[in-house]
């Protein structure tokens, strides 16, 4: 058997898995609040949204659609100014 079938059959067998879009952390019961606003004093949320490292997970990485990310991203910055994060992780 030529090695181009197998090839083949690992490609179509990768075509059948579905992917679940991931939902927006931020979204409550699937809307966006309005005024989009995340709360820097929420620190439950805001460490689920950064790494070990302290950075900020990317979009692709948590869901967020654009407007979230950059609320998440000022509550984040606002929160490790009033030191209640830390710039970098451990």
């Amino acid at each position: 058997m030529p090695p181009y079938q197998d090839r083949n059959e690992r490609n179509n067998r990768n075509k059948n898995i579905k992917k679940v879009p991931k939902r927006d952390p931020i979204y409550v019961d699937g809307r966006a609040p309005r005024p989009m606003y995340v709360d820097y004093k929420d620190l439950d949320l805001l460490t689920k949204l950064t790494n070990r490292h302290g950075r900020i997970v990317s979009r692709r990485k948590t869901g967020c659609h654009a407007a979230s990310q950059h609320a998440v991203a000022r509550a984040i910055k606002r929160a490790r100014f009033m030191a209640l994060l830390p710039y970098v992780g451990d």
